[in-house]
């Protein structure tokens, strides 16, 4: 007993015991945004150090292709050869791969990320300058317009439900989500093109019309319409399936939330419960999978830009595979790594504003 009572006499006296606070070192790797920040980086130097070595099993080596044609055809030596390839690509074939591997990182970091073996003296940053917008303008154009009917049709499906119209959209969806881009775009250059001839697939490949000034008009603006309307149809039909279907069991789901049967017992009308309430709520889902997407935008283009001849990032990208251009085929991976990775930073980012949750349940994991 007189140990107890010591015992409450002193914490009486000094208060009870506080537990010591966390140092800043750790507070600050603990905070929730510093967090995914360094997960961030530490995927995109995974998916870097493992593109290097996985490009490099690709069966076939540009670099020695192009000595031995030196060789055939002005008769150098073989070291002759090997040095001018060097200076073209940046690349020695007999340097140990560990040894490349570090100098294309430490290459990479001050913003170097070589030359294209295919098209010696052009680098890699001017292909990916050059052919990226297009990849974005159309993709884009085509994930926010299907993003938009998606919505639409999902609260329509989720409003009528169980009616023939919720059934045919419903019908319609899964349909469209089932086709892989590539296969339709298949089907519509044989339909479209080829049987009904309704449009000119030779007037329409590339990402303008040669000899058209880039420039801000409208007469701009339409050609470059022109030349992405089959590709945005191919992406917008494959993806609007999914947006709508998603849309409508969030917004059935929600539907069903306390919060609607309160607003409806309040006597708020059907358009304001439709927008303030059902609405904002069904719809926290998608935003993130609609930043997610938009990081994929790059690496799901490479078969309908071939299909279509749209020239684009995915064009590019096909053309590295099939010559064995590291040098692009890595810094291309690599815009494919940092969008993916920045758009799920963006997604997070984006729904914990919209639902605070997400952010206070982050803090309390750390």
């Amino acid at each position: 007993m007189s140990g107890a009572v010591d015992t409450s006499a002193a914490e009486l006296i000094e208060g009870p015991a506080v537990e010591p606070r966390p140092s800043a070192v750790r507070r600050f790797f603990n905070a929730w945004l510093v967090r995914r920040l360094f997960k961030a980086v530490l995927t995109v130097f995974i998916v870097t150090t493992g593109t290097f070595f996985l490009v490099r099993l690709l069966p076939g080596n540009p670099v020695d292709t192009y000595i031995q044609t030196q060789i055939a055809q002005t008769g150098i030596s073989y070291a002759a050869a090997a040095a001018q390839a060097k200076n073209l690509f940046s690349l020695d074939p007999n340097e140990p791969l560990i040894a490349q591997y570090f100098h294309y990182m430490i290459n990479m970091l001050h913003g170097d990320f070589g030359n294209s073996l295919l098209s010696p003296g052009t680098t890699v940053a001017s292909v990916i300058k050059t052919y990226l917008p297009w990849t974005l303008f159309s993709v884009g154009v085509a994930t926010v317009f299907s993003f938009v009917i998606g919505i639409v049709a999902g609260m329509i499906m989720a409003y009528r439900r169980e009616t023939w119209i919720d059934h045919l959209l419903t019908s319609i969806g899964s349909v469209l989500h089932a086709i892989p881009n590539y296969i339709l775009a298949i089907l519509i250059v044989v339909f479209l093109g080829v049987k009904l001839q309704i449009f000119d697939l030779t007037q329409a490949r590339g990402s303008y019309t040669p000899g058209v000034t880039p420039s801000f008009s409208l007469s701009f603006l339409n050609d470059i319409f022109y030349h992405a309307m089959l590709p945005i149809l191919a992406y917008a039909l494959t993806t609007v399936g999914s947006w709508a279907l998603v849309m409508k069991s969030s917004t059935v789901e929600t539907l069903g939330e306390d919060y609607v049967t309160v607003a409806r017992a309040r006597g708020l009308s059907d358009s304001r419960i439709r927008s303030g309430y059902v609405g904002r709520n069904a719809v926290l889902p998608l935003f993130s999978q609609l930043a997610v997407s938009l990081g994929f935008v790059v690496g799901g283009s490479i078969f309908v830009e071939r299909i279509f001849g749209y020239q684009g990032i995915g064009f590019s990208l096909y053309n590295a595979v099939n010559g064995r251009d590291y040098a692009v085929l890595q810094g291309i991976f690599l815009v494919v790594t940092i969008s993916v990775v920045v758009a799920n930073l963006l997604a997070d980012l984006l729904y914990s504003q919209l639902d605070p949750r997400i952010r206070v349940q982050g803090k309390g994991k750390g």
